[in-house]
């Protein structure tokens, strides 16, 4: 990140973006400065939450590096006081971002870097004009590096708009699955989803996995069967409050919960090691 020239990077997710970007964003970080440097945006809380993380661990031996995380569904009145401490970096959802520059509490109008991450999810989800506007909010000198798992229409129109004499980088697509994944699919009738579901769970009393559905509603749908049924299961979607959210992947990260059901942009930023299973209930 030596050079300034705008970067378009298009990469699969779990690829290692956030080192990628974060650690010669670290080196370039001038820490006697506590003005706002970078911001960094993405599009889940968990993602947000994540990456900041990275950061920190990154930084671990740098001193005087401060690092925040600003997200919808937390207190905003704490992000506030947090950002008069100074961050040099700041990660962000597009809504709560916007929020605290129209507050006139977070000021990005002299940053030197602008990070979009996973800009395809960013932009499925609705945050097209929080985008634009937390772009517009920024400095013509800037450096903008976006990173997508896809290069989407709606994404090439934001690099074609906001971005210049941009540097392309492809990370080739490996459709190869892992060594120690095994691909089962079953075909079944739509009504009969839910009992393969369960019978999954039936057959491996110690499962400890993710369901992924389509939509929100269909989340909630399996996840209030599962509870019902007495599965020790719970779900995490849009609706939850952070709270709710922290709680219920606490419990599953201490495997109090086995069976987490989720949609699939819930999993941008959820890192949890040893599942035994991933239930595709639909695709995504």
């Amino acid at each position: 990140m030596s050079s300034n020239q705008d970067l378009i990077a298009s990469a699969q997710t779990g690829t290692g973006k956030t080192a990628a970007f974060g650690l010669p964003l670290l080196d370039s970080t001038n820490t006697g400065d506590t003005n706002v440097q970078t911001l960094i945006l993405c599009p889940t809380r968990e993602l947000c939450v994540q990456i900041t993380n990275d950061l920190i661990s990154y930084s671990k031996y740098l001193k005087m590096i401060n690092i925040l995380a600003v997200y919808g569904g937390a207190k905003i009145g704490e992000q506030i006081k947090s950002l008069k401490k100074g961050p040099q970096i700041v990660v962000g959802t597009p809504g709560r971002t916007k929020d605290l520059i129209r507050r006139k509490k977070l000021f990005i109008g002299n940053i030197d870097r602008l990070i979009l991450d996973e800009a395809d999810e960013m932009l499925s989800m609705g945050f097209k004009d929080d985008l634009e506007a937390i772009i517009n909010a920024t400095s013509k000198k800037k450096q903008i590096l976006l990173f997508s798992a896809t290069m989407t229409p709606k994404v090439v129109a934001v690099t074609k708009k906001y971005m210049r004499n941009s540097l392309e980088i492809a990370v080739a697509r490996v459709n190869r699955a892992a060594d120690n994944v095994q691909h089962i699919f079953y075909m079944v009738q739509a009504k009969d989803r839910y009992e393969v579901v369960k019978r999954i769970a039936d057959m491996n009393p110690d499962i400890y996995g993710i369901v992924f559905c389509r939509t929100r509603r269909e989340t909630k749908e399996v996840a209030n069967k599962l509870m019902n049924d007495h599965y020790n299961a719970d779900t995490i979607h849009g609706d939850l409050s952070q709270a709710e959210r922290d709680d219920v992947m606490g419990r599953f990260r201490k495997r109090q919960l086995q069976i987490l059901v989720a949609t699939d942009v819930a999993a941008r930023g959820l890192d949890v090691e040893d599942l035994t299973h991933i239930i595709n209930y639909n695709l995504p």
